[in-house]
């Protein structure tokens, strides 16, 4: 039975950052990104236009503190921020936060942190829970300092798309990988999302002259 998407907000004053979050978040199965805002306005905006679960926020924002709106919000939160002074890190936990991550940080540490998040919520989606629920649940807040997601099951495909990725001579989108092996890019996606999460590709945002940027995929190291 299909499981409902968590659903993403992403909050940054540098437009680039937050895409970059959000096509973090938009590449790992089970997350799906609402939209993005560069103020705390747009922020609420967004917020009041969609149901949201997580909102992954930065803490200085041209009209206020991040930290103000994790406040306000009625959804989890994540502050995600290069203030490292003791004061805005008690502030955000103390508003809510279910984590503080400084930038900048490897891709592979949010990815962590969001496959982190959906265990944890899949952990409490019963009505009760016992002890060592709970336990586990907090933990899976916390990953461990080597991040990882669950991978999938070793295949053909998967080895195809990491051919793909490290004989490639630029870095290649979803769709140029689907094309390439001949599989849908939904597919493509999938292994590239398991691959960016294990530290082997990386995932950066290729732009373009007009449009959303699109995400694309390049070996971490070659050899």
């Amino acid at each position: 039975m299909a499981t409902t998407a968590l659903t993403v907000l992403v909050v940054d004053d540098d437009f680039r950052v937050a895409n970059l979050h959000a096509g973090i978040a938009q590449s790992i199965a089970g997350f799906t990104v609402a939209g993005t805002a560069n103020t705390l306005a747009s922020a609420r905006e967004l917020l009041a236009a969609h149901t949201i679960d997580l909102a992954l926020v930065d803490v200085y924002l041209p009209d206020g503190s991040g930290i103000d709106l994790v406040r306000e919000l009625h959804c989890d939160s994540m502050v995600l921020t290069a203030a490292t002074d003791s004061a805005s890190v008690r502030a955000a936990l103390s508003a809510g936060a279910l984590a503080y991550l400084v930038k900048p940080f490897p891709h592979t540490v949010l990815a962590a942190r969001l496959a982190g998040y959906a265990r944890y919520r899949r952990t409490l989606a019963t009505p009760q829970v016992d002890s060592a629920s709970i336990e586990e649940a907090l933990q899976a807040l916390r990953p461990a300092a080597t991040p990882t997601i669950p991978a999938t099951v070793a295949s053909p495909t998967k080895d195809l798309v990491l051919h793909t990725i490290l004989e490639a001579t630029a870095p290649l989108s979803a769709g140029e990988v689907a094309t390439a092996i001949g599989i849908s890019r939904a597919t493509a996606q999938r292994y590239l999302a398991n691959l960016v999460g294990s530290g082997t590709v990386r995932m950066q945002l290729r732009y373009g002259t007009t449009g959303r940027p699109e995400q694309e995929y390049s070996a971490t190291r070659r050899g």
